[in-house]
């Protein structure tokens, strides 16, 4: 594997992270309470997509291109996950505009709130996204020598979960400074429904492509 290689692969991972999809918008949902969260299932993203390298690394992954049974069953589950996840972010914010005083007992609950289950929706939205490892499987090949190891394989799995990470905490960041811009809470409630519903509909679509497939 050369540096050029290494490079041109790095720039397709690039364009592929500049595209929005599913984990785009579940890092702005996340964002909207604070940025550390945000951050979290960036982090959780990458992971996912060094556990799919891993996986294509031992050919389990291989699976998903020679059954379509199997591919169908991993993509209609992540598509009922991110239903799940618009559902239950829909519900938050309704039951934040039911509270007496939102600023003030969202701020307490923010505080106390651990980052563990966004590092976790941002893990499992990557790993029941089969397309991650059909990349794995289809682009890897082309970047690692004749006779790759399972090292090569994780190299290109770690450079691709570090710039998908690096861009989504920049939308993090970005995301929770504007939030913190616009503190008003029927702003924020009308953000986080929109991208409820936008992982809504995207779950949605994901499950029917599945089960027509």
């Amino acid at each position: 594997m050369t540096v050029l290689s290494l490079l041109a692969f790095a720039g397709l991972c690039l364009v592929l992270a500049l595209t929005p999809g599913p984990d785009t918008f579940l890092v702005l949902r996340y964002s909207m309470g604070r940025a550390r969260d945000g951050i979290a299932a960036a982090a959780g993203t990458a992971i996912g997509s060094l556990v799919w390298a891993a996986l294509v690394g031992i050919g389990l992954a291989a699976l998903l291109e020679q059954s379509a049974e199997v591919f169908r069953i991993v993509k209609i589950a992540g598509g009922l996950y991110l239903i799940y996840l618009g559902v239950a972010a829909f519900l938050a914010s309704r039951k934040s505009s039911h509270a007496a005083d939102p600023t003030a007992a969202t701020a307490a609950q923010v505080a106390r709130r651990r980052s563990a289950p966004s590092l976790l929706a941002g893990l499992l939205s990557t790993m029941l996204n089969p397309k991650v490892g059909l990349f794995f499987i289809a682009v890897v090949p082309q970047f690692v020598s004749a006779h790759a190891g399972f090292g090569e394989t994780m190299l290109l799995g770690a450079i691709d979960g570090l710039i998908g990470m690096l861009y989504l905490v920049a939308v993090a960041l970005l995301a929770s400074r504007m939030i913190a811009w616009l503190r008003r809470p029927r702003v924020t409630r009308a953000l986080e429904r929109i991208s409820a519903g936008v992982l809504s509909v995207l779950g949605i679509g994901t499950v029917i492509a599945g089960a027509e497939g």
